[in-house]
């Protein structure tokens, strides 16, 4: 048997316990294409000679030393054949968000020093070369789909001899598990990217761990569902896990066709962000709402029911009869939007709201939470399957194989063998980042029981010119888990009140506006008219009765637009970035405050 070390491991344990069944799976023309185990080893193994061929390799297996291979993509099945190809020949993966903008990629480039670069397609082909100019260690740029002005992909495999082939089998089985693996650059919220350096070791020890905390079972039948960006650590880490497991992997073709492949694919498992939950609650009562008499009634009387739901505390007999009939008539509805077959969610990223937890699980489409960082490769904690071990507003227990404790001021620290090596080139930022071998998550949580609960991130509270300190995240919770409120971010830092910047669910908001009879409002009309702001008002009222006074919103401005990526204000995992949201609207911020 196979004791997995490496990543590209992977494949041989896959053939050895499950033989060559379906691995991973694109839409191509229309129509599912699937690779098997035994092709996507071939190809894997023809792409790594080719890539020797052309003088790629892990030199001293240093971290500097080692070639650097960049790929900018959206997840496709050669993301994964191109990560274990460059595993095999012991250079290091540096991926990067296809979102990223040319300053911040022109930079990773070159901290890097990028050799060859691999795109999807021609939108980010053109990206690449407005910048490649600037980039000297760049020797080629190699593109997925077929484009006629540049080298496509495959060349490489047809590159390999024997000599190729032989070469390589040499070469792999000198990778150690101490080798980096990639390099992840984390935007953040703020600030420089900064590369955390992750080994074979420390993924491939979180990989285990999450499969045997959650657990996963080895189910060779299951199909999983991958849409959340490659080029993050925790759906790299979740999509080995699969591969580890014997899972198939299909790809979404793109978010917006989501809900089809849902259909199509009917996956039994997917890992989401609260973001995309939130998207899929939005639209669920965007049809509620449309719904007339005893249909409407039954629907909206079923949602009350699900946000009561605790699933360690039995609600009594009367509870149980209603949540049963709405499992009968309104939830199946929902499962069947999500393919009919799902046995798991993983949300991760962000903060999930409790409110949401509950109304998903209520109606049996588990959702369980996790929580890490990138530089523990990167679970900590994570909500588990068997019964009782799910504890709904929490991130759940620690997974087997670390520690952790909380700091004096509450910041989770956490020590294993997932902690990052350090981060490229930058020894002073590590030796902030990891003290005495503990790693400074900078979350503040609380312990619930063996579980934790997260708080805040400790660079986000702030202190009111009275000398208070607040902490945002719970108060913005709170305020998204209202059906009119889509975002949200509180402000107030050094001044003499806490105040919020709203964004309105709009499609909420439009259907109130008619039912109000106030006519066909513009956007901009409707989140200053007099009625609405009533609206909002009481939300923010009802709100601040459960909170300290200190805490509580004395004045809010709503915005006319959502907060994205591409805009700018949101990371590539949905994260809000403050810094610049708070920029960019430091004229509604003052009025706030006039």
């Amino acid at each position: 048997m196979i004791k997995p070390s490496r990543l590209f491991d992977c494949l041989d344990c896959q053939i050895e316990k499950f033989g060559n069944k379906d691995m991973l799976a694109a839409k191509e023309n229309g129509a599912w294409n699937i690779y098997t185990t035994t092709q996507v080893k071939d190809i894997v193994n023809k792409f790594s000679a080719g890539l020797l061929h052309l003088g790629v390799s892990g030199n001293d297996m240093s971290d500097e030393g080692a070639d650097k291979i960049a790929i900018v993509s959206n997840n496709r099945p050669e993301w994964l054949i191109t990560d274990m190809a460059v595993q095999q020949t012991g250079a290091v993966l540096i991926p990067i968000y296809p979102t990223t903008n040319p300053n911040e990629l022109q930079f990773i480039l070159n901290d890097a020093q990028v050799k060859y670069i691999f795109v999807s397609n021609n939108e980010l082909l053109e990206k690449i070369q407005g910048i490649s100019m600037y980039v000297p260690s760049l020797k080629n740029i190699y593109s997925f789909d077929r484009i006629k002005s540049i080298d496509h992909w495959s060349q490489i495999t047809e590159l390999a001899n024997q000599t190729d082939s032989l070469e390589l089998e040499k070469v792999k089985s000198s990778i150690s598990e101490e080798q980096v693996a990639t390099i992840i650059y984390t935007s953040g919220t703020t600030g420089t990217p900064k590369g955390v350096m992750l080994t074979h070791k420390n993924i491939v020890t979180n990989i285990m761990a999450g499969k045997e905390s959650f657990p996963f079972p080895d189910a060779p039948h299951f199909k999983a569902l991958s849409f959340l960006p490659l080029n993050h650590i925790f759906e790299k880490n979740v999509s080995y896990i699969y591969l580890f497991s014997g899972i198939a992997i299909y790809y979404a073709e793109s978010l917006d066709t989501l809900g089809d492949n849902m259909r199509e694919v009917k996956p039994d498992l997917f890992t989401t962000v609260p973001r995309l939950l939130e998207k899929v609650f939005e639209r669920i009562m965007v049809k509620g709402n449309e719904l007339t008499g005893i249909k409407r009634k039954l629907f909206f009387r079923s949602v009350s029911i699900a946000e009561k739901y605790d699933n360690n505390v039995s609600g009594g007999v009367l509870y149980n009869i209603q949540l049963a009939i709405a499992n009968k008539l309104v939830f199946p509805k929902w499962r069947e939007a999500l393919g009919g077959n799902v046995k798991c969610i993983i949300t991760g990223g962000a903060a999930c709201q409790e409110k949401l937890l509950r109304i998903f699980n209520a109606a049996k489409i588990p959702v369980y939470e996790g929580y890490g960082p990138t530089e523990n490769s990167p679970v900590i904690c994570v909500n588990q399957q068997p019964p009782g071990t799910l504890k709904i507003g929490t991130v759940g227990p620690p997974i087997v194989g670390l520690e952790v404790k909380l700091a004096d001021d509450g910041e989770i620290m956490v020590k294993g063998p997932s902690i990052m090596k350090g981060y490229y080139k930058r020894p002073d930022l590590t030796a902030e980042t990891i003290v005495n071998g503990w790693l400074l998550t900078g979350d503040v949580g609380v312990w619930d029981g063996n579980c934790i609960k997260i708080t805040d991130r400790k660079k986000e509270l702030f202190k009111t010119s009275g000398g208070k300190y607040v902490a945002p995240q719970p108060i913005e919770n709170k305020l998204k888990a209202n059906l009119f409120i889509e975002q949200v971010i509180v402000v107030g830092a050094e001044r003499k009140f806490v105040g919020a910047l709203i964004v309105p669910s709009f499609a909420n908001l439009n259907i109130w506006v008619k039912e109000q009879g106030l006519g066909n409002l513009t956007i901009e009309d409707a989140i200053h008219h007099p009625k609405v702001l009533g609206m909002y008002k009481k939300i923010v009222e009802e709100m601040n009765a459960g909170i300290n006074h200190v805490e509580q919103i004395k004045k809010f401005e709503l915005l006319p637009r959502e907060w994205s990526i591409e805009s700018g204000e949101m990371t590539p995992k949905m994260s809000l970035k403050r810094k610049i949201i708070m920029e960019k609207y430091k004229d509604a911020v003052e009025r706030i405050y006039s």
